[in-house]
């Protein structure tokens, strides 16, 4: 993938409680599968807590999920918090399209919706 190309899946993590972007979550996407899920890539959000490499630029209809690894990040924060992991499941209908899904966070909460 040339460093111009864009995953067909990206994501966003704001820290709505600190009003900041969550750098450093490591975030996997996976496809789900007859046997269950199938790892498509992986990637750690950057100092604006975006991920804009997670895997190929052109990916399969299907059902595919975001985990986030929450726990960690509040862990060095020394905030304590509720969800260890966040994970978003999404079906992708459409595989020339490209999929957008913001992570809104915060200790004890999180929100998401499909992003442009």
């Amino acid at each position: 993938m040339s460093a111009t190309s864009r995953s067909a899946v990206t994501t966003h993590v704001l820290d709505s409680s600190r009003g900041l972007p969550a750098a450093g979550i490591a975030v996997a996407l996976e496809r789900a599968t007859d046997n269950g899920w199938s790892r498509v890539g992986e990637a750690v959000t950057d100092d604006d807590g975006r991920v804009g490499q997670l895997g190929p630029s052109r990916l399969d209809a299907g059902t595919y999920r975001l985990t986030f690894e929450t726990g960690d990040y509040f862990r060095r924060l020394n905030v304590d918090s509720f969800y260890p992991q966040v994970q978003i499941a999404f079906h992708l209908a459409d595989p020339e399209q490209h999929y957008h899904v913001p992570l809104l966070l915060s200790p004890f909460a999180y929100s998401t919706y499909r992003g442009s």
